[in-house]
């Protein structure tokens, strides 16, 4: 199973680099909305609310990273330490970074509520399934 590692984290270094994608992008939009004069740094300096909305919506979706697939990581960092990876994990993985992958691409642009929530669900939908499948092995081992 030691030659599947890199498949199982080919999923999660997506992920990654999707985050500092979203984290780049809110970066500049932050930046030129300073720049523009569309918000004082004494508007932000306590919260984000102040934040045009297009700058909040590119950050909005960069915190969403930070947060379901969260669970993620850590289920991938389970299944590795405890050698339960297989080809159904990794399919799953994949399936769950693509559903981020389209959550975050909706969010940023049309940021149509309805499809970006379907997505979010089916993902948290595949993320539990995953969990399931990974506790059914642990405990089955006991």
């Amino acid at each position: 199973m030691r030659t599947i590692i890199p498949w199982v984290m080919a999923p999660v270094l997506v992920l990654v680099l999707m985050t500092f994608a979203l984290l780049i992008m809110t970066g500049l939009a932050r930046v030129n909305a300073l720049r523009a004069g569309q918000v004082k740094i004494a508007d932000i300096a306590l919260g984000q609310n102040a934040w045009p909305g297009r700058t909040a919506q590119i950050g909005n979706s960069y915190n969403n990273q930070m947060q379901l697939p969260l669970l993620f990581y850590v289920l991938v960092a389970f299944v590795l330490l405890t050698g339960k990876q297989d080809y159904l994990f990794i399919a799953s993985e994949w399936l769950f970074v693509i559903l981020r992958i389209g959550h975050a691409a909706i969010h940023v642009t049309s940021n149509n509520v309805p499809r970006r929530f379907y997505l979010f669900a089916a993902g948290v939908v595949v993320l539990l399934m995953m969990w399931i499948w990974y506790a059914v092995r642990i405990m089955a081992a006991i």
